[in-house]
């Protein structure tokens, strides 16, 4: 029982991080970089950062930890691996887009792509993130898919998931870094800690304690549905009671 409340403790906790950092990141750009457009403008920028801490961070981060939620372990497994595709897909979709922004402004302003090692990181999360999307939706969700080969995937695919989540933390980290020093130049430096340098510093900070609680909730072999844990193949209402 007490796992079981720890559990929810940490999962609210998660949430409630994920959404100060969507809000954090929203209001950051909409207030300080000047709002949102799709022309090839600066402001098309801004959909960059949001598109990716709302998509490849928080999204992602919600979609890894579904399946730990302990009032769908005496389900039917099947909607639930849906909803962590679906969440994932729709990670995937965003940090796409947010690729996609960026990339257009650099190309209107002739500025360079993938030079930094903020975009090294990224580049290679969200090509890794594409493989393990495909590779786990061939593996998992297709009916036709061997059980032998679903042995064989699970465990590259859990390690490689918690790996992606991490660069994904790393890429955004460095990319508020960079954008601060780029924009905060002249009257304002960085160095005077502004207002919009604070909020960036903050958006950080909720970034990795966001990215510290899901890895806690991935890491805890207690918070695992039951019929995934070694040994074990369904759930009963007697493992509460023994925990």
């Amino acid at each position: 029982m007490r796992s079981t409340v720890t559990f929810y403790l940490c999962y609210l906790l998660c949430l409630a991080l994920g959404l100060a950092c969507v809000a954090c990141v929203c209001v950051w750009n909409s207030r300080w970089r000047g709002g949102f457009a799709w022309d090839g403008s600066g402001l098309q920028f801004n959909w960059h950062p949001v598109l990716m801490v709302t998509g490849l961070v928080v999204l992602y981060g919600y979609g890894a930890v579904v399946y730990r939620v302990p009032l769908t372990w005496g389900q039917n497994k099947l909607p639930w691996k849906l909803l962590h595709a679906a969440l994932m897909l729709g990670s995937l979709i965003m940090s796409i887009l947010g690729l996609c922004a960026v990339f257009a402004v650099h190309n209107a302003k002739n500025t360079p792509n993938l030079y930094s090692l903020h975009s090294w990181i990224g580049i290679t999360a969200i090509i890794l993130f594409a493989l393990q999307w495909g590779v786990g939706f061939a593996g998992f969700l297709l009916p036709c898919s061997p059980v032998l080969l679903r042995k064989l995937l699970k465990p590259v695919h859990v390690w490689l998931g918690g790996s992606i989540l991490l660069l994904t933390t790393a890429a955004c980290i460095s990319g508020i870094n960079e954008k601060l020093f780029f924009v905060l130049k002249g009257n304002v430096t960085y160095s005077s800690l502004p207002p919009e340098g604070l909020l960036g510093n903050s958006l950080g900070v909720l970034i990795i304690a966001f990215g510290l609680v899901v890895l806690k909730i991935l890491s805890n072999i207690k918070w695992q549905r039951p019929d995934s844990r070694p040994g074990e193949i369904a759930y009963t209402p007697l493992q509460d009671e023994n925990e």
